[in-house]
């Protein structure tokens, strides 16, 4: 849930770059024009200009190379990219509008869009694939981010007791069935209220005696 960087491959040594980005970029052309169904490692291989072999040297499957096509690969020992991640808006309702607004934009992206869904239903029966794609990847961020909140709550900048975890699925679970399923245009707006549900729930605030 960031701003759009350049992917890099997850899978073993670094070959050429240019062929990397010419088979993620192959790849997300052909989500927004195939959807994930009609998008084949035949297909991302004639429109990359490159051979099945050069593209199985890299990615096992074609869900590992989507999901390097449409996620930041987060680099979890890197405080830059964690950083980037979760934002850096100082106190804790600052980064939470970063997070959101960081998801909203990710999941916004055509391409993210198309290859989603189909992503969604491979790691749905292949425990070892979501391990590899989203368990480890979110680790990081996780420990980070519960390590934000639990500083917030000691300053007194939000109840003490929230969940990492469910915080994370609640932003990330609105943004992919606000923009992936229900197919929401005004991105702005989505962020906005998201960001309000977020903070201030829906229950009335508090009144003096």
């Amino acid at each position: 849930m960031s701003k759009e960087r350049v992917p890099k491959h997850r899978l073993g040594p670094q070959r050429d770059p240019a062929i990397d980005e010419a088979v993620l970029e192959a790849t997300r052309q052909l989500l927004v024009e195939r959807g994930y169904s009609g998008t084949s490692i035949d297909a991302i291989a004639t429109r990359a200009g490159v051979g099945r072999p050069a593209i199985y040297r890299r990615w096992p499957s074609k869900a590992h190379i989507v999901n390097d096509a449409v996620y930041p690969v987060l680099d979890t020992d890197r405080d830059a990219d964690i950083d980037a991640e979760l934002g850096t808006s100082g106190a804790m309702p600052g980064q939470i509008r970063d997070l959101v607004h960081g998801a909203v934009a990710l999941f916004a992206s055509p391409a993210t869009r198309a290859g989603v869904p189909g992503l969604i239903s491979e790691l749905r029966t292949d425990d070892a694939l979501r391990d590899t794609l989203v368990v480890r990847q979110l680790a990081g961020v996780a420990v980070e981010l519960r390590r934000r909140l639990d500083a917030a709550a000691e300053a007194g900048e939000i109840r003490s007791g929230v969940d990492a975890d469910t915080l994370l699925d609640v932003l990330g679970g609105a943004a992919i069935f606000a923009l992936c399923i229900r197919d929401v245009q005004d991105t702005e707006n989505l962020a906005g209220r998201l960001t309000d549900l977020v903070l201030n729930g829906i229950l009335p605030a508090e009144t003096g005696p």
